[in-house]
């Protein structure tokens, strides 16, 4: 969205946020404000909301954030029962309002809008087949390829998914019908005339969880979301999950589930754990935040610093860690950094001398909880490497008298395909240094990384027997089959095995 983020920050961005919501009587747009509002982690570079009263529907989308892109003059206008909302940081397609989502278009099965949260791996194939049988695109991103996928798509043995436009079937059918052609990370909400969709994929990739919502003695409403943390901001209860490969239809009536398409393996993103999720989700039965402590007591079994003084976290997301961290060793944990929480919402561009500046725009060092003290720096995650040096620096400038890093994660070292703002290999510095060149670079006194068996142990403590994790950006073993094109954009052959 803006150069500041970019020079200070170290962390992969998570493709989007997605929301519904079913609720007769409610001013549904306004609901799904506040619940785009909880996550805006997910997404900074636009917002959008699509409506339907049954009849008609209408959308406003802009670049921003949430309350950057909405008003009460442009809510006002967003009537009905049914509404989905979307907020987007771009892994496809550039940042330019022409991808900015929902998508809605109208279609001869009534109005179609859909907001999207992953990647089609193969995205190209689907977009290739679209423009040679002549249906015209208006964006680079493969959510708009879904759109119009839903919109062409008819049920297995009908017809091709491009060639008959005619009515045939259901709005279930004609999802599961692009479910089968779809490769890849989607957890989508689906705006129709008379219901909203909450569709995952087969692997159960990216997020997508369930609530209802009490209606002030008009029964219950029902609302999807990428993150639990959004349906209680809204006073909606968590429900459940949305499994992979369901289709679950919202509407007057109530909650219907669907099997879309049968599922695969799973393989859910275990960076959703590890940094991207809000700490007060709940994901597949456990809060993000006890996963996170579980993960700093796993590294300091693995990873102690003898005779430590203190344990810091970089804030926001690694705070949990770090706090899990000391507890395991009994060392105090402390606050050693001061987060300016807005910088990240200015589309103000910073002068050279600004710009140099760098981490200092977003950080500064607490000098009375560092003077004179061995300091343990808890990290999620090193990925380009841009901003561990700068934090162990600030520590140094606040009166440390060592800094040992410990990341509760393992060295990042491959590109993600489904659905991450990931650089390429050549640009993440665990796929060509090793920790003793990493450590030389960031300047820390000494550097450890949680162990891949480590972190799925921690992670796997809460979990039922079932759960399956993707962690390819530790181990470039995808659970999803890829096309060459993705191949190219990295320089290690990548490899293609089932989810862990």
């Amino acid at each position: 969205m803006h150069d500041v983020d970019e020079q200070v920050s170290d962390k992969f961005s998570d493709a989007c946020g997605v929301f519904a919501i079913c609720a007769p009587g409610a001013d549904v747009a306004r609901i799904t404000f506040f619940g785009l509002y909880a996550l805006q982690h997910r997404g900074q570079e636009s917002a959008g909301i699509a409506v339907s009263d049954g009849q008609t529907a209408a959308i406003h989308k802009g670049m921003g954030l949430v309350a950057q892109v909405f008003d009460e003059q442009n809510l006002a206008p967003l009537q009905g029962h049914l509404a989905i909302g979307h907020t987007r940081y771009s892994t496809t397609g550039g940042s330019f309002l022409r991808n900015a989502q929902p998508y809605l278009i109208e279609t001869i099965h009534g109005p179609l809008g859909v907001a999207h949260n992953g990647n089609l791996t193969n995205a190209r194939t689907l977009r290739r087949d679209m423009l040679e049988r002549g249906v015209g695109l208006t964006s680079s991103s493969d959510s708009e390829v879904i759109t119009q996928l839903l919109a062409a798509a008819t049920p297995s043995g009908v017809g091709s998914p491009f060639g008959r436009l005619m009515p045939a079937g259901t709005w279930e059918d004609r999802i599961s019908a692009f479910m089968q052609r779809a490769e890849g990370a989607y957890s989508l909400t689906i705006l129709t005339r008379d219901a909203v969709f909450a569709v995952r994929d087969p692997w159960g990739l990216r997020p997508l969880c369930l609530g209802h919502l009490p209606l002030n003695g008009h029964g219950t409403g029902w609302v999807a979301a990428s993150e639990s943390c959004a349906l209680a901001t809204i006073g909606a209860e968590y429900v459940r999950d949305v499994e992979p490969g369901e289709i679950v239809r919202l509407d007057r009536e109530g909650m219907k589930s669907t099997l879309g398409r049968q599922p695969e393996p799973r393989a859910f993103c275990i960076f959703e754990l590890v940094y991207f999720a809000r700490p007060d989700s709940t994901l597949d039965n456990q809060t993000v935040h006890q996963v996170r402590q579980q993960l700093g007591r796993e590294l300091a079994r693995e990873a102690p610093v003898p005779g430590a003084d203190v344990v810091v976290g970089v804030p926001d997301s690694s705070t949990p860690a770090a706090i899990g961290y000391a507890q395991a060793l009994g060392i105090p944990f402390s606050e050693g950094f001061t987060k300016n929480r807005y910088i990240g919402r200015t589309f103000i561009q910073p002068d050279d001398r600004l710009r140099k500046a760098g981490i200092a725009l977003k950080y500064n060092p607490l000098p009375a909880n560092l003077r004179g003290k061995r300091v343990v720096m808890v990290d999620d995650s090193i990925v380009r490497g841009n901003t561990a040096g700068p934090l162990v620096q600030l520590l140094r400038q606040g009166g440390a008298a060592e800094v040992h890093v410990r990341v509760s994660s393992p060295p990042v070292q491959h590109p993600c395909f489904m659905g991450i703002d990931m650089a390429t290999t050549e640009q993440l510095i665990g796929a060509s240094k090793t920790v003793s060149e990493i450590r030389e670079i960031i300047g820390a006194d000494s550097l450890a990384y949680l162990s891949h068996d480590g972190m799925m142990a921690a992670i796997r403590a809460g979990q039922t027997p079932q759960a399956g994790f993707c962690s390819a950006c530790f181990t470039g073993k995808y659970p999803v089959r890829l096309e060459e094109w993705w191949a190219n954009r990295s320089s290690k052959k990548l490899a293609f095995e089932g989810a862990l």
